[in-house]
């Protein structure tokens, strides 16, 4: 494809995971000029959270260069369920197991690889949030506390929270889904008795109103991980101490360290009495400063651009965890649009070709998080009279269009 617009500058509101991606789509799209702003002024490679991709979405994202081999990776292969049985082995009852082709990233250092390919001559700014978004005839002009500064685009990239999305559709909010997700990571090395969970498993523990999950992720270090999170609905009338303004903000939730004891006390009740008790002890294991908790919410932008707006990754659409692809969508939506800057003759050419694209895709990934959420902690089974065959069913009617893990990637960056 020969390219038919080059040059321009462009702004992207935002330095994670989708924010570098998005910058690497800019310039390999042909913009003259990327500046990247990032809120945070610390090291975001101290994020240790995992995140898993699927293996054809990884190699669609090899393919388009967003994801190498260099990356550190740990291979799952296999997804065992199991459920507490007081007369079954510490690690409960296996009710199913099925093939799970997933490679299980470190969030850290997953952005170091990333951040690291951005070309030199991308002016990342850190520690510079981004106050406003100004669209005018001529482009867009972005405010910060330094002065404003005009661009021909602006990505937002810059989470659930964003700023470039209040711009474009101030009156989209995130919506509370009613439950809570605990999660933690620390060294294997702290982890008693190995040989009962496998390298290359990724386990599903599931008991009334929720369930946790567990893999393994790589560390900075050639070794691995703990990596864990578990959803289940407070009790009823529980002071979260979350600060919760649903109606102006969104949900917020606690860092490392902040877990109120009231929350604690919970998490300690589904470890001991709701969890078999190697995985309850796995759980437990966990540090204080280890742990955080996040609010489960969804949302999606009634479209992926408007203006000289262009949203990626959380900031046009956030789907709960449970897809197993909030890290596919950034990269994907990165791809495409470089392809959109490569293919177009116009930035309104561009930003239509984007959204025709990405539009229905957070909106499929959405409404599959709704399903998966419903399904696994607010509306939850009988676990206990669950077999392979009938676990098997219950999770292709879950899964529904079978989009776990993201959709097919279309759009190829040639």
């Amino acid at each position: 494809m020969t390219p038919m617009m080059r040059g321009g500058k462009v702004a992207v509101v935002g330095g994670s995971i989708a924010g570098c991606a998005a910058a690497l789509a800019a310039c390999r799209g042909g913009a003259d000029e990327v500046t990247v702003y990032e809120r945070t002024a610390g090291d975001l490679a101290e994020r240790g959270v995992g995140l898993a991709v699927h293996d054809g979405r990884y190699a669609e994202l090899e393919f388009a260069g967003y994801l190498d081999a260099g990356m550190p990776w740990v291979q799952m292969l296999r997804r065992r369920w199991y459920v507490r049985d007081a007369v079954a082995t510490p690690v409960g009852r296996e009710i199913a197991a099925m093939p799970f082709p997933f490679r299980a990233y470190n969030w850290g250092p997953l952005w170091r690889e990333l951040r690291g390919r951005i070309p030199e001559e991308v002016a990342f700014r850190a520690g510079t949030p981004v106050q406003a978004l100004r669209p005018g005839p001529d482009g867009i002009r972005v405010e910060t506390a330094g002065g404003t500064e005009r661009f021909d685009l602006a990505i937002g990239a810059d989470g659930y929270r964003s700023v470039a999305r209040t711009c474009a559709f101030g009156d989209v909010r995130p919506a509370y889904a009613g439950y809570l997700a605990w999660r933690g990571a620390y060294p294997v090395s702290r982890l008693a008795d190995p040989e009962w969970w496998p390298e290359n498993e990724c386990v599903y523990v599931v008991f009334p109103g929720g369930h946790v999950v567990l893999y393994r992720i790589p560390d900075d270090a050639g070794g691995h991980r703990v990596n864990w999170v578990l959803y289940t609905a407070p009790p009823p009338g529980l002071d979260l101490g979350l600060g919760l303004d649903l109606r102006l903000t969104g949900p917020a939730g606690l860092p490392p360290g902040g877990l109120t004891e009231a929350l604690a006390r919970h998490l300690a009740h589904v470890a001991d009495d709701l969890l078999p008790p190697y995985w309850g002890a796995v759980v437990r294991a966990t540090a204080s400063d280890e742990l955080f908790l996040q609010p489960m919410y969804d949302f999606t932008a009634p479209r992926s651009a408007k203006d000289r707006v262009l949203l990626v990754g959380d900031a046009a659409a956030v789907a709960r965890p449970h897809t197993g692809a909030g890290a596919v969508k950034a990269l994907q939506d990165a791809t495409v649009l470089e392809s959109a800057l490569r293919a177009a003759d116009t930035w309104a050419h561009a930003l239509d070709a984007y959204d025709r694209d990405r539009t229905p895709s957070g909106r499929t990934m959405v409404d599959l998080g709704r399903r998966l959420g419903d399904a696994l902690v607010l509306s939850t089974p009988n676990w206990r009279a669950m077999d392979q065959t009938a676990l098997e069913t219950f999770w292709k009617e879950a899964d529904g269009t079978g989009a776990f893990g993201g959709g097919e990637l279309k759009a190829r960056v040639v």
